[in-house]
């Protein structure tokens, strides 16, 4: 947030005065300004984000977080289950299991009880 400040009035003012009167290094900065985004994590998430969403609908929203985690890592994606599980929990990814169906009754009656009268 403090880089913002900087980089939006670094056309009135010169960006190492900015820098020391906010209290943060220019190094820092400039570093924020090379990377792109506020913190590393973040781009981390997003791009795990993507990917996460992709195998999600893939899988006709069936797989949850370890079975998304062993695909990522069989196709060479490095990131840890936990992650993937925060970032499912934190987007409402939740994998629906389908039920199998249960015959409930017997019309056949196959002699086991009382003919239908």
């Amino acid at each position: 947030m403090i880089y913002r400040i900087i980089d939006a009035k670094k056309a009135g003012h010169k960006i190492t005065v900015s820098c020391k009167l906010l209290g943060v290094s220019p190094s820092g900065y400039f570093a924020w300004k090379k990377r792109g985004c506020e913190r590393r994590r973040v781009c981390r998430d997003k791009m795990a984000l993507a990917h996460v969403r992709e195998r999600f609908s893939l899988s006709g929203e069936t797989y949850g977080a370890p079975r998304i985690w062993h695909d990522l890592q069989e196709d060479g994606i490095g990131t840890g289950r936990n992650r993937i599980a925060r970032l499912m929990r934190e987007n409402d990814l939740k994998a629906h299991q389908k039920r199998r169906f249960k015959k409930t009754t017997d019309s056949q009656h196959s002699g086991r009880i009382a003919p239908n009268l």
